[in-house]
């Protein structure tokens, strides 16, 4: 009842039939595709993408019955510089315009901060960064409504734009786009001192916003000296896998799960845990 997924650029680098081939041994039901991770001769830069490129990535995932659920264009839409802002948002246009080409209907990205790098800055949860932020995302809306695709929004607590579930619900009403939903990771919507409460915090976010969850992150973490590890691979920390599976085998059937952190050296053990958790449904 879960669709399981990999990070393509968490295997290395290459053209689409060797990072395909690659994949395969792994026999995932489909992948999360930044393309500037994954193959170096696309450059983070508007004007490469084409029909021809996309379908013959697509070919070349599909020989292994391998889907494309997600294109990755994490940018910074909020980022100082107006002209590389410009740049990253004409960057995510290109791949909502042919998603599609690609046999994918989201392309995804997080929110960003007032740092170049998207690093914690304070001014990341002014009312004045939220508001660029909701013009940025309704300019992607746009396009997206052009194309029948989608703007996948991925907050993260603490240090990004929209880091709480009630700053991802007012983005979501004042854009006003079903064509803007939601890639949902529980573990980077726990902030350190509230972890204890994650079935709650899950719950909280499917209230709030499950109806747009389109697709979702899937990995762990732990608390060791009063910080958050929050970027492990699923089986190895405190999340509770199970609490999230069952909701989401129970209201998003095949949803597209991308396991994130993983690699040839610790995917088997991750994909044996997780087919633990997904017997127990």
């Amino acid at each position: 009842m879960i669709s399981l997924g990999l990070r393509a650029h968490d295997y290395g680098t290459g053209t689409p039939a060797h990072i395909a081939q690659k994949l395969a041994a792994y026999k995932p039901d489909c992948i999360q595709l930044a393309l500037a991770k994954s193959f170096p001769f696309i450059q983070e830069k508007p004007g490469q993408i084409t029909p021809g490129l996309a379908q013959h990535i697509r070919d070349a995932f599909a020989q292994y019955h391998i889907n494309i659920a997600v294109l990755g264009c994490y940018i910074n839409p909020i980022h100082p510089d107006p002209k590389q802002k410009e740049l990253s948002l004409q960057r995510f246009e290109e791949h909502l315009r042919f998603a599609r080409d690609f046999g994918c209907a989201i392309v995804g990205t997080e929110t960003g901060s007032c740092n170049a790098d998207c690093s914690y800055h304070p001014k990341s949860q002014s009312e004045s960064a939220f508001l660029e932020l909701v013009d940025s995302i309704r300019r992607l809306a746009d396009t997206a409504e052009k194309y029948g695709t989608i703007v996948g929004i991925e907050g993260v607590a603490h240090h990004h734009t929209i880091h709480s579930y009630e700053k991802m619900v007012r983005l979501l009403e004042l854009v006003n786009s079903a064509n803007v939903q939601v890639i949902y990771d529980p573990v980077n919507f726990f902030p350190l001192g509230q972890c204890t409460r994650q079935h709650e915090l899950m719950e909280k976010a499917f209230e709030m916003f499950g109806d747009k969850i389109v697709a979702v992150h899937c990995k762990d973490f732990v608390i060791e000296n009063g910080k958050k590890e929050g970027d492990l691979p699923s089986g190895t920390g405190e999340f509770d896998h199970a609490y999230l599976l069952n909701w989401l085998a129970r209201e998003k059937p095949l949803i597209h799960t991308i396991l994130e952190n993983t690699n040839s050296e610790n995917i088997h053990q991750v994909q044996a845990f997780m087919r633990h958790q997904l017997k127990n449904i």
